[in-house]
C-alpha cells in the first residue's frame, strides 16, 4: 500500500522483454535528414552530413542529458550529476510555489484554452473555446486583486518549437521513478526536444484556481489537453529528487517505493472550473472526465455552477458555429458565471473562508 513499508520479499526486478526500438546508423541518418526536406537546405548538404554524424554519435552513446552538474545540497545524493536543464525546471516550480504562497501577491487565475483550432494555421478560423476563455479572462480581469494568464493550448498545432511529448508512464513502474517535474524531456539523444511542459507546469503551481475550456474531441478531451493531463501525473506524487533513484533506476525506484512512498500532492489545495462544448454528442462525459481527473489530483470543486457542459449550435452547420456563439448570450453568461464563481472561491479560499472538507482526515487509499 502507498505511504506504507512493505514487509514482504518483493520482486523490483524490472521486467523486459519488448523489440528493440533502436535504429542502425543508416536508418537514424535518413530520418535525421528528414529535418531538412525543403530543397533550400540542398546547399548546404555537406553541414547537414556533418550535423548526422554529431547527431549519430549522441544517439549511439545515448546522451540524453548532455550537460550536468552536481545535484548539491538538499538532494538524497548531493554528488549525483544531474541535468541543468531539469535543475531549471525545478527551480521554476520552486519560484512558482513561493509565489502561489505569497499572501501579499494578487490571486492567480490560469485559463487553460485546449482547443487546437485557430486561424493561424490550417483551419483557418479562431476557436469557440479561445472566445470563451476571453469571456472567462475578462470577467476575472476586471475585478481587483486579480492575475489571470491563459494558456493556449492551440499553439502545439501554430507556433514553431511547440511541442508536448507523451507521458512515458514511469509512475506505472514505480512512483519513485515520475521525477517532479518530469525528468523524461528533453531526450537530446532521441531528439525530443522543445518540450513545453517545464514552461507549463510554474504555472499550475502559481495558480491559485484553474479553469479548463475544451471542446469535444470525439467523446474525449482534445488532444492538447489529454496530452497536458498525461504529463501531470508526476504533480501527484511525483518525486522531487531524482538522484534518490540515481535518475532512471527502475529497480531504485520500485525499491524506494516498497519502503513507503510518501505520496506528495504537489497541486492540493487550488481550485477548479471545467466548461466543456461539443456540437452533437459527450459533452457531459468530457466534462465529468474532467472534473474526475482534476479532483483526483486533490484540486478542489467550487460548485455546481464552475462546471459546465453546453452545446453550440446543436446538430447545425459547422460553417455557421460562431453565428451560434453569437446567438447564445445564455452560454456567454454561463461561462462568464463559472469564471467569476471560481474567483470569489479563491478569495475566500486565500481568506481562510472557503477550508477543504476532509483535509484533516487520513486517505487510506493515498493510490
Amino acid at each position: 500500500m502507498a505511504g506504507q513499508a512493505r514487509s514482504d520479499k518483493a520482486n523490483t526486478e524490472p521486467r523486459t522483454g519488448m523489440p528493440s526500438p533502436r535504429l542502425g546508423e543508416a536508418e537514424f541518418k535518413q530520418r535525421y535528414r528528414k529535418l531538412f526536406y525543403d530543397p533550400a537546405f540542398e546547399a548546404e548538404a555537406d553541414a547537414i552530413g556533418r550535423l548526422a554524424e554529431i547527431a549519430w554519435q549522441g544517439y549511439s552513446e545515448e546522451r540524453k542529458s548532455p550537460v550536468t552538474r552536481k545535484a548539491g545540497e538538499g538532494f538524497h545524493d548531493p554528488d549525483y550529476e544531474l541535468s541543468v536543464e531539469w535543475i531549471a525546471a525545478h527551480d521554476a516550480v520552486e519560484a512558482a510555489q513561493r509565489r502561489h504562497e505569497d499572501k501579499a501577491a494578487p490571486s492567480r487565475i490560469l485559463i487553460v484554452n485546449g482547443s487546437s483550432r485557430s486561424e493561424h494555421t490550417c483551419p483557418g478560423e479562431m476557436s469557440k473555446s479561445f472566445r470563451l476563455v476571453e469571456l472567462a479572462r475578462r470577467a476575472i480581469a476586471d475585478r481587483p486583486g486579480f492575475s489571470v494568464e491563459v494558456l493556449d493550448l492551440s499553439r502545439l498545432a501554430s507556433e514553431y518549437g511547440r511541442k508536448i511529448y507523451p507521458c512515458k508512464a514511469c509512475f506505472s513502474t514505480a512512483a519513485a521513478l515520475c521525477h517532479w517535474p518530469c525528468s523524461c524531456y528533453p531526450n537530446h539523444s532521441l531528439g525530443q526536444v522543445q518540450d513545453w511542459m517545464n514552461d507549463i507546469y510554474p504555472l499550475w503551481v502559481e495558480a491559485h484556481g484553474v479553469m479548463i475550456v475544451t471542446p469535444v474531441n470525439w467523446y474525449q478531451p482534445s488532444s492538447p489537453i489529454k496530452l497536458m493531463m498525461d504529463r501531470m501525473v508526476c504533480a501527484d506524487g511525483g518525486n522531487p529528487d531524482p538522484s534518490l533513484t540515481q535518475g532512471k533506476d527502475a529497480a531504485l525506484a520500485k525499491k524506494a517505493e516498497l519502503a513507503g512512498w510518501h505520496y506528495p500532492r504537489h497541486l492540493a489545495g487550488r481550485l477548479f472550473s471545467v466548461v466543456v462544448h461539443g456540437d452533437t454528442e459527450g459533452a457531459e462525459g468530457v466534462r465529468r472526465a474532467l472534473a474526475d481527473w482534476l479532483r483526483s489530483i486533490k484540486l478542489d470543486p467550487v460548485g455546481g455552477m464552475a462546471e459546465l457542459d453546453r452545446y453550440i449550435g446543436y446538430w447545425k452547420s459547422y460553417a455557421t458555429s460562431h453565428d451560434e456563439l453569437d446567438a447564445d448570450s445564455d452560454i456567454q453568461a454561463e461561462v462568464k458565471n463559472a469564471a467569476l464563481a471560481l474567483a470569489d472561491a479563491v478569495a475566500k479560499r486565500r481568506a481562510g473562508e472557503f477550508p477543504t472538507i476532509g483535509a484533516g482526515l487520513e486517505d487510506p487509499r493515498p493510490k
